[in-house]
Parts: C-alpha cells; sequence; structure tokens
C-alpha cells in the first residue's frame, strides 16, 4: 500500500529507517501497526494512481493521448493516434495480401490470369483498409476510436417498437435485446483457401 514517509514510499515487509527520528523499524512494522500509529511517526497514505486504462489510447486513467496530427509554430509535427491506427490498417492489410503476392508474380511472368477468387480477395482487403482508414478519420474523440478498433462484436440495447419508441415489460423494466456493435470498423473480409 503506498503509505509514505517524507519522500519515500514504504513497503510491507521492508524494515525501514525514520529520517527524521532516527528511529529503525522491523520489517513486520507496517503489518502490525494500525493507520494511527504510521500517522503518529509522520507517514502519510497517498491514493494509488489507477493503472487500469488503455496505454494504446490514454497517458493515464484521465488523459487521452491526442488524437489528431498537430503542427507547431516551427513546423513540427506530432503524430496524432488516427495517424497511427490508419498506418496499422495498412500493415495490417499488407500482411493479408503478401501470401498470395506470388499468385501475381506468376500470373505477371507467365502471362497466365490469376484466379477470379484471389483477386476478389485482394480487392476486398484493400477496400475494408481504405474502409476503416475512413472509420478512423470520422471518429470524433479518443473513446469511439477505441470503441472502432476493439469494442464487442455485440452490445445490448433496448427493443423499439415501430416508432422507434423504447419496449417494456408488464413491470416498466426495458426489453433488451442482443445487436451488432453499429461502432466497430469494418470486418476484414476472410481469407480463401
Amino acid at each position: 500500500m503506498p503509505w509514505k514517509l517524507g519522500s519515500r514510499r514504504i513497503a510491507y515487509d521492508v524494515p525501514f529507517t525514520n529520517e527524521g527520528t532516527g528511529v529503525q523499524y522491523p520489517a513486520n512494522w507496517m503489518r502490525l501497526s494500525n493507520e494511527r500509529d504510521k500517522q503518529a511517526i509522520g507517514m502519510v497514505w497517498e491514493e494509488p494512481e489507477d493503472t487500469n486504462y488503455d496505454q494504446r489510447f490514454y497517458w493515464n486513467s484521465s488523459t487521452p493521448k491526442q488524437l489528431d496530427d498537430v503542427t507547431d509554430e516551427e513546423g513540427n509535427t506530432t503524430t496524432g493516434l488516427k495517424t497511427l491506427w490508419k498506418a496499422n490498417q495498412s500493415q495490417i492489410a499488407g500482411t493479408l495480401i503478401a501470401p498470395s503476392d506470388w499468385r501475381v508474380i506468376k500470373a505477371k511472368e507467365t502471362g497466365s490470369n490469376m484466379p477470379a477468387a484471389w483477386k476478389t480477395y485482394r480487392a476486398a482487403v484493400r477496400t475494408a483498409c481504405n474502409t476503416r482508414q475512413t472509420e478512423i478519420d470520422n471518429c470524433s474523440d479518443v473513446a469511439a476510436l477505441k470503441e472502432l478498433l476493439f469494442g464487442s462484436a455485440t452490445i445490448e440495447q433496448q427493443q423499439t417498437d415501430d416508432d422507434g419508441n423504447g419496449v417494456v415489460d408488464e413491470n416498466d423494466n426495458p426489453v433488451m435485446e442482443t445487436v451488432a456493435n453499429p461502432n466497430i470498423a469494418t470486418a476484414w473480409p476472410d481469407t480463401i483457401e
């Protein structure tokens, strides 16, 4: 637990010395002492930093990373999340297409036709990449970008009637249904065998 004495964090099961008084404390002192004992020697409780956040999108639990590229007065550009994730989509597309590159080369070298299924697959990968990059560009904030790329495929939502009103049961509880998440990115095409 994050108890501090002066500027030092005091760990459990480790002996320590109070630099202000010179008193030495045994390794089990932290476990045997209560809050009042700790405060009596000058210890202060420091709230632990929230480490439950996605470091790909946030600097800490409350600070999102920069979404868009920013260029300062001197012309230096800081790359934003959109640019990074769009580049990631290009890498994924390249990885999906690469195993069939030999088919393109063979067709060119031999003058034969590449199977239509492979042409269709390669075109579908490029189209999916372009669509995903557009979806990334359309994200208005970091939470939307994270949901787009890593959201659940399905979500729970209240059923609606033909007029768009929420459906409730006899106890006025909302009637929920599982639907496809409309906020996730376009799927990559299935590979062909």
